[in-house]
């Protein structure tokens, strides 16, 4: 791959040759720096998660677009940080909205696994990557060697699993994402959220292995006696700010579900 640019400090600007990100003014501890949205192409564009119904942003993205013309607008999934403006943005722009999950498309077409969308000299290849939420989706970008992540992958830490999402759906996707980055030369990740990645085996791997160590990490919290996902958090996110609590306990709750149904296999 070539052109990848990383800037110091905010994600805003990253870019590799043919994917530039414009960063969404809605940071957080979940959302990190904000919401990563992605144009790619030159001429004629797609735009990734438009983000937030944030009315200045949705505007300087369509200001920076000017002259070109933008065929497509896709969700890496439906979560509001991503899809909140994505119709007020498909107003700015005139292009249509499309979704794994059809509540949030505006226009005929879908959006799924194995499709391949097109805009000019560009194309994006869609993965299903169910697990964070249950409609899910990764975009590769054969022509600069990058896949785009959402909330999969994060640019930093790790992803919580939400409630539309499931952990064994997850642990299936990173798999498959780690076997993709072998098997395509995924030379770096676009996150939702976040700085870009340059080692996406090493990130992918760190992944993995993270999830299980929490599973062993929340087997060992109920056999010391904790009841509660509450007092699993207490226990195993000991080191983590208590802001970030609630989102852990969301962690757990999906880990024992998960754990639930290893013992029904």
């Amino acid at each position: 791959m070539s052109g990848l640019y990383i800037p110091a400090g905010s994600p805003d600007g990253s870019r590799t040759t043919h994917a530039e990100n414009l960063l969404a003014p809605n940071p957080s501890p979940m959302t990190l720096d904000g919401t990563n949205t992605w144009i790619i192409g030159d001429r004629d564009t797609i735009v990734i998660d438009p983000g937030p119904d944030d009315e200045g942003h949705l505007r300087r993205v369509a200001d920076h677009l000017a002259g070109r013309r933008v065929s497509w607008i896709l969700l890496t999934h439906g979560h509001h940080d991503h899809s909140g403006g994505a119709r007020r943005f498909a107003e700015l722009v005139g292009a249509p909205v499309r979704a794994l999950d059809p509540k949030h498309r505006l226009g005929d077409e879908g959006l799924g696994d194995g499709d391949v969308v097109t805009a000019g000299d560009v194309e994006v290849r869609v993965y299903g990557t169910p697990g964070h939420s249950f409609d899910s989706l990764c975009f590769w970008l054969p022509q600069d060697e990058a896949m785009l992540t959402g909330d999969t992958v994060l640019g930093r830490g790790t992803t919580v699993i939400a409630p539309d999402g499931d952990l064994a759906d997850y642990l299936r996707s990173l798999d498959r994402l780690r076997a993709m980055a072998g098997e395509l030369g995924v030379a770096a990740l676009l996150p939702g959220h976040g700085p870009v990645l340059a080692d996406p085996i090493g990130v992918l791997d760190g992944y993995i292995a993270h999830r299980r160590e929490r599973l062993d990490q929340i087997r060992a919290a109920l056999r010391q006696g904790a009841k509660t996902p509450r007092q699993i958090v207490e226990i195993v996110y000991s080191d983590v700010d208590t802001s970030l609590w609630p989102a852990a306990e969301m962690s757990v709750r999906a880990q024992l579900d998960y754990l639930d149904y290893l013992e029904r296999l």
